[in-house]
């Protein structure tokens, strides 16, 4: 089966993909387990296996061939038209590569040996990592986190359809795991008609809750969606930001207004396009508006404060198809004894309290406590 029924907005291409093998199609290719060529995933391959086979990464049906792979570096486009701003590739070694014939079958293995999907593989290529830096990351130095994967992976891409075999709940949120299917369907449960949909991948700090609550006062429900996949290694781990989230959400936010999920997906931190990818994942998982903040999805200096937001003003609205919040950078106002923004506080520069969430790791390191 490759489409399930959609509850709500359209996913992005109109159809929720679904990659995930039946238990006849998978005990067929675990039939054939030892006599497919392997290939090993790393953690980013194995995650992007998992989104393109639970719909997230809609319309996408596997690792993209060449000319898709081209038009998205290129033009922030598939071949179709339809907006895409991120490659999602399969990169290898020339030795793991060379032997892989075009048409044939290929077991995809994870970081621990263990068989978890299939790749059909219709083409292999060559491709030009500085070109695919420049481009999707606007810059080709290595210290850049995206940038340093590019560099670091093998020359040569494999394309083509994917299933997904074996996927277990996940070892530390399992009742976060929620898959697209299901986080549409939980919506229309809740009686959601408008969903915004929050990105993260810090601990939420006040001037996260408090565009969160202004985002609430328009919407149904929050989707709180923090990402859970292959971060940098200074961010603050998983586990200790899902502890927070479960504090903030018991004890700030209206339960019923609220629903949390790990998004697992891996962080490329390319700024305006992850913004562009951010958006059109959830939309896949449901949601009509998405908030876009301060250098979303940025790292270091590379990104304009407010590039993540100008990029939504290439696309037409309805190409997207879902609702950018574009917010100012939050700050605590001692003037007015509250959050704010430049939109809403007439204080000056020494009035305002700035925190970032590289601010906030910073001081918890030093084991300094952040203001209240």
């Amino acid at each position: 089966m490759s489409i399930q029924t959609v509850n709500g907005i359209a996913p992005h291409g109109g159809q929720l993909v679904n990659r995930v093998a039946t238990p006849a199609e998978r005990d067929e290719f675990l039939e054939q387990a030892d006599r497919l060529p392997r290939v090993q995933l790393d953690e980013r391959a194995t995650s992007d296996l998992v989104m393109i086979a639970i719909g997230g990464f809609s319309p996408l049906h596997g690792f993209m061939e060449y000319a898709d792979y081209e038009s998205v570096v290129e033009d922030m486009r598939l071949t179709n038209g339809l907006p895409w701003t991120i490659p999602i590739t399969l990169s290898v070694p020339e030795e793991v590569a060379d032997p892989l014939k075009e048409g044939s079958w290929i077991r995809l293995d994870d970081s621990e040996g263990r068989f978890i999907g299939v790749l059909e593989l219709t083409q292999k290529y060559r491709y030009n990592k500085a070109h695919e830096a420049i481009h999707v990351y606007k810059t080709d130095d290595h210290q850049h986190p995206g940038v340093k994967v590019v560099y670091e992976q093998g020359p040569i891409n494999l394309a083509g359809p994917v299933w997904l075999l074996e996927r277990d709940p996940h070892r530390e949120f399992p009742k976060y795991q929620i898959d697209p299917a299901v986080s549409r369907q939980l919506f229309q449960e809740k009686g959601w008609q408008t969903i915004v949909g929050f990105q993260t991948r810090n601990p939420i700090h006040r001037a996260h809750e408090y565009i969160q609550k202004c985002a609430l006062e328009i919407v149904d429900g929050l989707f709180l969606h923090p990402l859970v996949g292959a971060t940098k290694s200074d961010d603050v781990p998983a586990d200790v930001r899902m502890r927070c989230y479960e504090i903030m959400l018991d004890k700030y936010f209206p339960q019923d207004r609220v629903l949390l999920a790990i998004n697992p997906s891996a962080m490329r931190y390319a700024g305006p396009r992850e913004a562009i990818f951010h958006a059109l994942i959830r939309k896949n998982y449901g949601c009509t508006h998405f908030i876009v903040g301060r250098d979303h999805a940025g790292v270091g200096d590379y990104y304009g404060t407010y590039d993540a937001q100008y990029i939504f003003d290439e696309f037409k609205a309805e190409e997207i198809g879902i609702v950018p919040m574009k917010f100012e950078h939050a700050f605590y106002c001692t003037r007015t004894g509250q959050m704010a923004t430049t939109k809403t506080s007439p204080s000056t520069k020494e009035e305002r309290i700035h925190l970032s969430g590289t601010k906030v790791r910073e001081m918890l390191r030093r084991g300094e406590l952040p203001p209240p």
